[in-house]
């Protein structure tokens, strides 16, 4: 196992063999570009984990729709404009969630509900509890209900999104707790990991806390911690991320050229040019 930039890379495909999506918004379509390649390739892992983007690009994979998430995030956005800063203005959302979480999976672009609840791999998706501000794990299959509420919950960034709720309870964008779950594929027995980033390698956040406004979740005070050191948790991931890269436990399939579409980028040549890049990084990825 090696870096993305080489041409020898191997990854034996077994059942200890898992995927990790991470999130980025509209980043996300680099993802889309490695996953549509590992489906020209018929190429599937036994456990698979997505986060926010990261989890809606997952299912579309998982079901074996390939393309639905290239077009869902790129030719849908140029023709709905589904997310900016005017909707967040008109609505208290960025995204039109009506339109991403009913519309598109119910009536524009169908989701295959039942070829993902006959897939025999394993999907979880990553929501961060409001009240506990830790990550909850969620491998829905047979509700259609209930998966769209997990994937809504995994991609409502906070501030710029309500509150979502699973069963109830009330869950936020899951790259808050756990951006890149690394830890937890290996938790679970999953200790060849092809992990798929959406930051060029070396990226850091600022190395500061995060700003939480005094009223904004004022029930929920690990929520609000847990929003406070999101920096530092990311930063910690992606350190263990390239030490695992370079000792050779994993593969990391990540942006090389600088990236140039912003989390809320609605430049469709820019995200064509970013998913293009994902499916010409994953096709030197050799499996066996």
């Amino acid at each position: 196992m090696g870096k993305c930039d080489e041409f020898d890379r191997k990854v034996i495909l077994d059942e200890r063999s898992g995927l990790v999506l991470e999130g980025g918004g509209m980043r996300g379509v680099f993802t889309c570009g490695v996953l549509d390649n590992f489906m020209d390739r018929g190429i599937r892992f036994p456990y698979s984990i997505g986060v926010s983007a990261g989890a809606c690009n997952g299912l579309s994979y998982m079901s074996g729709q390939r393309g639905r998430a290239k077009y869902s995030n790129i030719d849908l956005l140029d023709k709905y404009r589904y997310i900016g800063l005017k909707k967040l203005l008109l609505t208290g959302n960025i995204m039109d969630f009506d339109l991403l979480f009913d519309k598109f999976p119910n009536e524009i672009i169908p989701y295959d509900y039942e070829a993902y609840a006959q897939c025999k791999e394993r999907y979880e998706m990553v929501t961060t509890s409001c009240v506990t501000g830790e990550a909850c794990y969620y491998d829905e299959k047979l509700s259609p209900e209930r998966i769209i509420d997990i994937v809504r919950a995994s991609s409502s960034l906070p501030f710029v999104c309500p509150i979502a709720y699973v069963d109830g309870e009330p869950m936020l964008d899951g790259g808050i707790a756990d951006s890149i779950p690394i830890e937890r594929a290996r938790a679970l027995g999953y200790d060849r990991n092809v992990v798929v980033l959406t930051r060029n390698r070396g990226y850091r956040k600022p190395d500061k806390k995060g700003v939480v406004p005094p009223l904004m979740y004022r029930k929920y005070p690990a929520l609000r911690e847990a929003i406070a050191n999101r920096n530092k948790l990311y930063n910690t991931q992606l350190e263990l991320i390239e030490r695992l890269e370079d000792e050779g436990e994993i593969v990391v399939i990540r942006p090389e050229k600088p990236i140039v579409v912003d989390r809320m980028e609605r430049d469709v040549t820019k995200l064509l040019d970013l998913y293009n890049e994902g499916y010409d990084c994953a096709s030197k990825i050799k499996f066996e």
